[in-house]
C-alpha cells in the first residue's frame, strides 16, 4: 500500500507548494493546513479529499491555477445535472494528454499506418479530441466522425478502410449490430477497437469482438483529469496500466475514505502530478476498480487497475438490498440464452418497491428458462427476486452514447 514513489512525492510536494502561494481554488480548500510540514505518504493521506461538488461550486474558472493567458483550451464534464464542471489546460496539459493516448495506443498494438475512426462526441466533451490528440501523436490518419449517422459512419468505414474503431461500448455494439444486419462483414477492415468512458461487462465485450473480429481494448479517463487516456490494458488484458508518472492512484473505502489492501475493490482516488490549468489533489472519482498487484506478462512497469467495476453512485436500494449494474452483469454471464444487454426499471407501486429486469435473449433461447435462471440467480447472489421480462435481440434502445441501465422511477 506504500506504494508511492520519492518522483511522485516530490511532484506532489511542489504543487501543493505553489496552490497554496496563489489565489485558486486549492488556497482556500488548504487553508490552515501546514503544506511545508508534509513528509511522506502518510502525511499526504492526511489531506482533504476534493469532491465534484467541491469542483461545481468553483464554476467557471474557479480552479484555473495559471494566469488566463496561459490558458488554450476549456473541457467540461458530460453530466447532465447541476452546474457543470469547467476543466481549464494550458497548452503543455494538452500536450501531456496527447502523450498519455498515445502510449495508450501503442500498447494497443496501433501503429502510424492504423486508420482511426473516431466516434465519440467533440465538443465540450474529452472523448473525441482526445482519441484524436492520442492518434495524431504517434501519426495515425485519423477519420474524426463524431457520433451519429450510422450510414455514414458505416460507409466511412468502407470506404476508408477504417483499422481502428474508438467508441463507447454501446455505439461499438450498435454498429456491430448493424454491420451483421447489413451482411457487410467482408467489407470491414477493422482490427482493433478501443472502447472508452463507460463500464461494460464480459459478456458484452464478447459479443462487440465476435461481431466486429477485432481486439477489445479499455481506455480510462474523465474529464476532471486530461480525459480519456490515462489507462488502457495491454495485449493479455490483466487490467489496465496506467501512467504512474502523470497520475497518482489510490483505491480508498468509499464510506471510509481509508486506503484498502492492494486487489480490494474500493473507489479510484486521483492526484495529478503536473497539470497546470486544473490540478486536482485527492480527487474523489466515484469510479470502483482495484489495484492489481504484481508484475504484468507484458513487461510494462506502470502499475494496473482492474476494469472498471461499477461507480458508489450507481448503486440502488431495493427491498433493502443494495444492487450494482456490475453485479447483473457478472450474473448474467453465467445464464445461457441471456444477451449482453439489459435494462433495470424500479417503481413504487401499491406501497412496495418492485423491480424488472428486461433482458435480451440469444434468438434460440427458451424464455421461460432464461426468465426462472435468472430469478434464481438473483436470489441466490443477490438476495432478492425481480420481475424478469425477457425480449428479444435488439429490443432494447442502443445509444450513441453511454447507455442506461437503471431508471429508478420512485422519486
Amino acid at each position: 500500500m506504500n506504494d508511492m514513489n520519492d518522483t511522485q512525492f516530490q511532484l506532489i510536494k511542489e504543487q501543493l507548494i505553489k496552490l497554496t502561494n496563489m489565489d485558486c481554488f486549492y488556497k482556500k480548500k488548504l487553508e490552515g493546513i501546514d503544506v511545508a510540514g508534509i513528509e511522506n505518504e502518510e502525511d499526504f493521506r492526511k489531506l482533504p479529499f476534493t469532491w465534484k461538488g467541491d469542483l461545481r461550486d468553483a464554476y467557471p474558472l474557479g480552479l484555473m491555477a495559471v494566469p488566463e493567458e496561459e490558458i488554450v483550451r476549456i473541457h467540461s464534464s458530460s453530466g447532465t445535472t447541476g452546474t457543470p464542471v469547467i476543466i481549464p489546460y494550458t497548452q503543455q496539459d494538452v500536450d501531456d494528454w496527447a502523450e498519455q493516448f498515445g502510449r495508450c495506443y501503442k500498447m494497443a498494438g496501433v501503429t502510424n499506418m492504423d486508420r482511426i475512426h473516431i466516434t465519440p462526441g467533440y465538443g465540450l466533451w474529452t472523448a473525441g479530441i482526445g482519441f484524436q490528440n492520442g492518434a495524431e501523436k504517434i501519426g495515425a490518419m485519423t477519420i474524426p466522425m463524431g457520433p451519429g449517422n450510422t450510414d455514414k459512419q458505416l460507409r466511412m468505414m468502407q470506404d476508408m478502410k477504417s483499422t481502428v474503431l474508438c467508441a463507447t461500448s454501446s455505439y461499438a455494439l450498435l454498429l456491430a449490430e448493424e454491420i451483421a444486419k447489413r451482411g457487410i462483414g467482408d467489407r470491414i477492415f477493422l482490427r482493433k477497437g478501443i472502447i472508452g468512458s463507460e463500464r461494460w461487462g464480459e459478456k458484452m465485450r464478447k459479443r462487440i469482438a465476435a461481431e466486429l473480429g477485432v481486439e477489445l481494448y479499455d481506455v480510462y479517463g474523465l474529464t476532471e483529469v486530461y480525459g480519456p487516456g490515462i489507462a488502457i490494458n495491454c495485449e493479455y488484458n490483466t487490467g489496465m496500466h496506467y501512467w504512474d508518472d502523470y497520475v497518482y492512484i489510490e483505491i480508498v473505502n468509499p464510506k471510509t475514505g481509508e486506503p484498502v489492501p492492494d486487489g480490494e475493490v474500493g473507489e479510484i482516488v486521483i492526484t495529478t502530478l503536473k497539470k497546470q490549468g486544473a490540478p486536482l489533489i485527492r480527487y474523489r472519482t466515484h469510479d470502483l476498480s482495484r489495484k492489481v498487484p504484481g508484475e504484468c506478462p507484458c513487461g510494462s512497469k506502470h502499475p494496473r487497475i482492474d476494469t472498471i467495476l461499477g461507480r458508489t453512485d450507481d448503486m440502488v436500494k431495493v427491498k433493502g438490498v443494495n444492487i450494482f449494474p456490475s453485479q447483473v452483469d457478472s450474473l448474467l454471464k453465467d445464464i445461457p440464452g441471456a444477451s449482453s444487454e439489459f435494462q433495470i426499471m424500479i417503481d413504487h407501486m401499491f406501497g412496495k418497491d418492485i423491480m424488472t429486469v428486461f433482458v435480451e435473449t440469444e434468438p434460440d433461447a427458451n424464455k421461460y428458462e432464461v426468465e426462472h435462471d435468472i430469478k434464481t440467480a438473483f436470489k441466490d447472489r443477490i438476495g432478492m427476486t425481480p420481475e424478469v421480462k425477457p425480449v428479444d435481440l435488439g429490443d432494447l434502445p442502443r445509444s450513441e452514447k453511454k447507455s442506461t441501465r437503471v431508471f429508478d422511477n420512485r422519486y
